[in-house]
């Protein structure tokens, strides 16, 4: 009977723990999922895919994430870029339309098609105000020093890949890119006789920087799979699905390339570019570049 008892009580406390565990995501402690697993999200709306200038914008809160002990929430759409293509996430906050709670956003990134702002919540926030809740409207901000920064360098890479083909390199095969401040580059497959390639770098440059004196405005396209291989000279990488609708970045009248990434405007706003050093090994091509104007 007392084996009995002690199973009752047991039984009682743990349903109290669940009882209790429930309560508190219901009411939107932090620390706790809003949701049932990163499969029950629904996938993100890219709104910068859009306004690449858009810093300011309002959403709906779809859930908030704990992942260890970092902190993420999701939104139904976002004009911060999430880390990838070779840029970087964007920072800025998400903010209670009312002002009563405010998160700052340090990461963003993406998983199957889910954006995961990571980051945490302003230490002012109103001490009611225990953090967002599914249906919540806010608004978003993004640094916009950073975007503008990223922009450029992203829209430099490509540039760099139009030039590649006008000074007679249009045999290498554009590869990935890498559009960081800390060293940016591109790289192509094939290679570039070691004699040639000072006569090479500096006519990049040289290209380059005539483009940018030219200007022309930069397009972001969504299109159908045959519209944006016409805009890439008549075909797509081979990651492309076939049946997907790609969005093809074209700068001026230079052949498109697709691209998820934000870009400046206008080939002007790029500024100068300066090709650093063009690097060759095991049978890649590396092409180093900056904006000088952009270094602190």
């Amino acid at each position: 009977m007392l084996l009995l008892l002690r199973r009752l009580r047991l039984f009682a406390f743990l349903c109290f723990l669940c009882c209790c565990t429930l309560e508190l995501v219901a009411m939107g402690v932090p620390g706790t999922s809003h949701s049932c697993g990163d499969g029950a999200l629904p996938p993100t709306n890219l709104a910068y895919f859009d306004d690449m200038r858009k810093l300011h914008s309002n959403a709906i809160v779809a859930g908030v994430i704990t992942e260890g002990e970092r902190l993420a929430v999701v939104l139904d759409q976002t004009i911060l870029h999430p880390q990838g293509g070779g840029q970087p996430f964007d920072t800025g906050s998400i903010e209670a339309v009312d002002g009563t709670i405010k998160f700052c956003v340090t990461d963003v990134r993406t998983k199957s098609g889910v954006v995961y702002h990571y980051g945490n919540y302003h230490e002012n926030r109103v001490m009611e105000a225990t953090g967002f809740e599914p249906g919540h409207e806010v608004k978003i901000s993004v640094d916009g020093a950073r975007r503008t920064l990223n922009s450029r360098l992203h829209s430099a890479g490509h540039l760099l890949d139009a030039c590649m083909s006008n000074i007679g390199l249009g045999s290498l095969e554009p590869g990935k890119g890498y559009h960081f401040p800390d060293g940016p580059f591109v790289e192509y497959k094939g290679t570039i006789p070691s004699s040639d390639l000072e006569n090479k770098r500096d006519a990049l440059e040289s290209e380059a920087n005539h483009l940018i004196a030219l200007g022309g405005q930069v397009r972001a396209t969504v299109a159908s799979y045959s519209e944006a291989a016409a805009l890439c000279g008549g075909r797509l990488p081979d990651y492309i699905a076939k049946e997907s609708c790609p969005r093809i970045i074209c700068l001026g009248e230079n052949l498109g390339c697709p691209c998820g990434g934000t870009h400046v405007l206008a080939i002007s706003e790029i500024g100068e570019i300066k090709v650093s050093q063009i690097r060759v090994r095991k049978g890649v091509t590396k092409v180093y570049y900056n904006l000088p104007k952009s270094e602190a």
